[in-house]
């Protein structure tokens, strides 16, 4: 179990790491647009990503 969980972990960090490192400008412009949104439509990005984690771990 632990030895999966770094797993997870590592490839969250990869996965998050990417845009930045290969796009930083993008990245900034992406982070800005977000801080913009409302309360809502911030939970409802987490449920959807909550969600399609939910179903790609089913699967």
């Amino acid at each position: 179990m632990g030895e999966a969980l770094l797993t997870a972990l590592g490839l969250l960090l990869i996965a998050e790491g990417l845009l930045p490192l290969v796009a930083p400008r993008a990245w900034r412009d992406m982070f800005l647009r977000v801080m913009q949104l409302n309360d809502g439509q911030l939970r409802f990005f987490g449920l959807v990503a909550v969600l399609v984690g939910t179903l790609v771990l089913w699967l």
